[in-house]
């Protein structure tokens, strides 16, 4: 099957609210295998909706719709979804009896325009949305299914993850679908693609192979889809075993969507614990390492020491060093590295300096110059990275270049292999 997704709201159109719900709606569906084709972000009005819901109706299996479903009357998606559909609104007990139970959690009263998010279409099936007062509806017409979400992300998300996609999948039997995701660090998209060519050519032709990259690394997503789950599971099993035969140098992790996130999974099995000494990526490191639920069994703590004076007072880098090699340098983040590890007491030490941009260059250290420096057991290893002049992706390739080092350094030579 395939569906489009249409995002309704004239706040998305002038840019005034991010339009997340397109990107989380779109990776629920294909981590279901349900086929994303078309996304639209249209305004709240009813020439708008008829007209992208008609075109939508009429080249999709299916179409899920967000926004527009408050009581106030810039919001029109359920009047017009009863033209569309040729029904009228009625109330809902089922929906009343919800909108009550918030407002009395809350302590609010119940008012005439607030009851009236208890109005649906007759003609549609209601989707209790049990974390707001706007209701899912579920509309069907010649096989066809149309389903209109409320606009707030949090509401939108769990309908889709406890309602939508099981209705889906079961309306239209999309058999078995097994996805696995493989995070690679440290190759560029094209040269990764070249690598697992033959591979990739020799896939099954149930088994379908997607590159999704980020900075620096590349998610590679498979989905096999069948009607036995079994069997597509130990496909999956063979195929990625080919994989590390070619690219597990470069594989950092399974079954997750974040480097973070198998550095800690790598952390806990091992039993391992880490500190940071951050100075250009001024404690990325160690936001995107707690902002994971558990990150405190294993993270002692981190120093953002962006000046001289930290580094030498907090770190215990040496004025020499600062003076002879400068703040960027291999030097400099050795001596940050040992000293965080010794410090707050932990297995790793990391360390990060560089010229993050888009000022502070020289010919002989440009602007995108950063050097990683990494701490453990078996001593120090440092890498020394040139990432170019926009400072927002510096930082984020220069995390995840950290992330890497940690996960490959920590695994065991049968883990590396899989």
């Amino acid at each position: 099957m395939n569906i489009s997704i249409i995002n309704i709201g004239d706040e998305l159109l002038i840019g005034q609210v991010v339009n997340t719900n397109a990107s989380t709606m779109s990776k629920m569906l294909i981590a279901a295998g349900i086929d994303v084709r078309e996304t639209a972000v249209i305004a709240d009005s009813r020439e708008a909706i008829i007209d992208t819901l008609s075109r939508h109706f009429e080249t999709y299996d299916a179409v899920i719709m967000t926004g527009g479903l408050g009581p106030t009357k810039d919001d029109v998606t359920k009047k017009v979804l009863c033209e569309y559909f040729q029904s009228e609104l009625e109330e809902n007990a089922t929906v009343l009896d919800n909108v009550k139970r918030i407002f009395e959690a809350r302590g609010y009263e119940l008012t005439e325009i607030n009851r009236q998010q208890a109005w649906v279409p007759k003609c549609c099936t209601v989707i209790n949305n049990v974390m707001g007062t706007a209701p899912g509806m579920w509309f069907e017409k010649e096989g066809k299914i149309v389903v209109s979400l409320p606009g707030v992300p949090f509401e939108m998300e769990n309908l889709m993850r406890t309602e939508v996609i099981g209705r889906l999948q079961k309306h239209f039997n999309t058999g078995c679908i097994v996805n696995k995701n493989i995070l690679v660090q440290g190759i560029g998209e094209s040269f990764l693609s070249d690598m697992i060519e033959p591979w990739e050519l020799g896939l099954p032709d149930n088994i379908k192979l997607a590159y999704l990259p980020q900075a620096g690394m590349v998610k590679l997503r498979l989905t096999a889809r069948g009607e036995n789950k079994e069997i597509l599971d130990e496909a999956i099993v063979r195929e990625v075993k080919k994989l590390y035969l070619l690219a597990g140098d470069y594989i950092v992790g399974e079954d997750m969507e974040t480097l973070p996130e198998a550095l800690a999974q790598i952390m806990k099995l091992h039993g391992k614990t880490l500190a940071t000494a951050e100075s250009c990526t001024g404690g990325a490191i160690a936001s995107k390492i707690t902002a994971m639920a558990g990150a405190s069994t294993f993270f002692n703590g981190g120093v953002v020491a962006y000046s001289n004076a930290v580094k030498m007072s907090t770190l215990g880098v040496k004025s020499k060093t600062l003076e002879m090699h400068g703040a960027v340098s291999e030097e400099t983040v050795r001596e940050m590295a040992t000293g965080v590890r010794e410090r707050l007491g932990a297995d790793y030490g990391v360390a990060t300096s560089g010229i993050a941009g888009p000022g502070g260059g020289t010919a002989e250290k440009p602007v995108g110059t950063v050097w990683i420096a990494l701490a453990g057991p078996d001593g120090v290893e440092t890498r020394l990275k040139k990432y170019g002049d926009d400072r927002i992706r510096t930082i984020e390739r220069t995390c995840n270049e950290v992330f890497s080092m940690l996960i490959h350094s920590i695994k065991t030579p049968k883990e590396q292999l899989q």
